[in-house]
């Protein structure tokens, strides 16, 4: 038999390359082999694995030597095998033309989100392995994303963020005057895409002028054997305007967007990525004022429904705790069913809004889905002192005495 009878071998999930997987899914896939000509195979295996591994070198002397320490770590989170042809001591033969085996495997509960970082990264893979007599094994790999919900619907990250400090600028052994900073956001959780409104006061009570700034800075942590290696990167910045000596300046909301970025990863043993806000002030002459806040990138929007009013009503505390003008504006109602939908885009009677997705595991209970019942219900009408239908002179009740 020559080894050039497999003409084709490779694998296909059902999400595609751009789908992502999240803990307690199904993950359907198939191997395609393709065969020019009658095909002896001992066994078809597939196997799913996935997890965490940081890897680097530190280097230290010793004397007139130099001796480099190697760290190492890896954690294991999914170990899946399922055997298409088992191998039974018989061959089996398989005859030319295209051939599909079909799999599946349950993801567990809880996964850490897909990562690549300089030290270490978080991967998963679906591995095929073909095994015939006297042929050296053929193999095909499909890599897939996984992505854990963060939902940042939850009272720990609608919190309001707050800190303040404050620092003597100095000019060799001379006091140039006290500078101040105070910051505050209005919650720690937030999701790639949404704009923070920082809030911020600085105080110049130097001789020079400052600069005040404000980042979103990623922080990778990895860890191995006891030690820590961290890579820090700012994903988004902005800079105000110069504060003159003697003088103080607001931010009122000033706005700082979230670029598409990763989630962050808290319950990874071997690395995390966290996010932090951070508002600094330039003093010449001296090294800077620093105050930073944590942030939490999550998955899950704002819910525009369920979190709706105790966001409106702890924003407005907020505004008013600052000194920053009176409350806001009532939220405006969502439009009408109709007017964002056209009537020819209006399902027919008998058939749902929504589609039956190809994925059986893809429900609209599932995280996801959390907001796409926005425009279900229309809101009650808004409160008025005044009765805006008030009854006629006739049907007016008269006093009884006159």
């Amino acid at each position: 038999m020559r080894p050039g009878a497999v003409r084709g071998f490779a694998l296909e999930l059902a999400r595609g390359p751009g789908g992502a997987y999240r803990g307690g899914e199904r993950l359907w896939g198939r191997v395609l082999l393709e065969a020019a000509a009658p095909l002896r195979v001992r066994a078809l295996v597939v196997a799913a694995r996935g997890g965490a591994a940081t890897h680097w070198l530190e280097g230290r002397s010793v004397g007139v030597n130099a001796v480099s320490s190697d760290y190492a770590a890896a954690e294991t989170y999914l170990r899946r095998r399922q055997l298409l042809l088992r191998d039974t001591g018989e061959i089996t033969t398989l005859p030319p033309g295209r051939h599909e085996f079909p799999f599946s495997f349950q993801l567990p509960p809880t996964l850490v989100t897909s990562f690549e970082g300089k030290h270490g990264s978080v991967r998963y893979c679906i591995k095929a392995t073909l095994h015939r007599p006297w042929v050296p094994a053929r193999r095909a790999r499909k890599v897939f994303t996984v992505i854990e919900p963060v939902d940042i619907n939850t009272p720990a990250l609608l919190a309001p963020q707050a800190g303040a400090r404050e620092k003597v600028a100095r000019s060799w052994y001379y006091n140039r005057g006290l500078v101040s900073l105070s910051a505050k956001i209005d919650r720690k959780g937030y999701t790639p895409g949404e704009v923070i409104p920082i809030f911020a006061e600085i105080d110049n009570g130097s001789t020079r002028p400052v600069l005040p700034r404000a980042a979103v800075v990623q922080t990778q942590t990895f860890m191995a054997r006891g030690g820590r290696k961290q890579k820090r990167a700012v994903v988004a910045s902005l800079a105000g305007e110069p504060v003159g000596p003697g003088r103080r300046a607001l931010w009122q909301g000033r706005a700082l967007r979230i670029p598409p970025v990763g989630p962050s990863i808290l319950h990874c043993r071997v690395l995390h990525v966290a996010y932090t806000l951070k508002v600094c002030v330039d003093i010449p002459g001296t090294s800077k004022l620093l105050l930073e806040l944590p942030l939490v990138i999550g998955t899950i929007p704002l819910h525009p429904f369920g979190s709706r009013s105790s966001s409106v009503g702890s924003r407005a505390s907020f505004l008013l705790d600052w000194g920053l003008g009176a409350l806001p504006e009532r939220p405006e109602a969502p439009p009408e069913y109709s007017e964002v939908v056209a009537e020819e885009d209006m399902a027919p009677s008998g058939q749902g809004l929504f589609p039956l997705l190809e994925d059986p595991d893809m429900s609209l209970d599932g995280p996801f889905f959390a907001y796409i019942q926005e425009f279900r219900y229309r809101p009650p009408p808004l409160y008025s002192e005044e009765d805006p239908n008030p009854p006629s002179e006739a049907m007016r009740p008269r006093c009884m005495t006159c």
